[in-house]
């Protein structure tokens, strides 16, 4: 499966202690020269800076359409035009992204996209994690996420997760939660 992630991911989970779980759940993940450079050298001895400098599973990869993302980055961020061309280049099938904006406009390009919390979800559902722990640890990194977009996510996970007398998961019906 080829994933690209912008920094937002990087930065936060790195903070919370589990960036390993980008290699657990995808393998091989895929950043654009931009984002390097945004986590790497301006965030130099910043969390995220030493992870992605030494995690050899990390790919860096130059964007070869600069008229693309010159386009895009009059609407959005440096590494999140960036990654939005990447994905676009190599075919990937998954892109994570956390800016509102940035996600619109993937999914304008026919991108597939998850952002940090559906990571969380993905290793929660994989039984990597605790989600709510993990949910709680990601906000304490200065993770951003309205109060009550953190309950809705909250009360769909709990549905799926509760166990009956008999210890036999629940299925939760309901909206996706990534």
């Amino acid at each position: 499966m080829k994933v690209v992630s912008n920094s937002t991911a990087l930065v936060h989970l790195s903070a919370a202690g589990r960036l390993e779980l980008l290699h657990e759940l995808f393998g091989e993940l895929y950043i654009p020269e931009e984002v390097y450079h945004e986590v790497v050298i301006a965030g130099a001895s910043k969390p995220g800076s030493s992870e992605v400098q030494n995690a050899s599973w990390i790919k860096r990869l130059a964007v070869k359409n600069r008229l693309a993302w010159s386009m895009l980055n009059t609407m959005l961020g440096v590494g999140e035009s960036a990654c939005i061309v990447l994905a676009i280049e190599i075919g990937a099938d998954l892109v994570i992204l956390d800016d509102r904006r940035a996600r619109l406009q993937a999914l304008a390009h026919g991108l597939n996209i998850t952002g940090t919390v559906g990571v969380l979800l993905r290793a929660g559902k994989a039984g990597l994690l605790d989600f709510p722990q993990a949910l709680d640890e990601l906000l304490a990194t200065g993770f951003r996420l309205h109060p009550e977009e953190y309950q809705r996510i909250l009360s769909l996970w709990q549905p799926e997760h509760q166990t009956d007398k008999q210890g036999m998961t629940q299925g939760g019906e309901g909206e996706r939660l990534e």
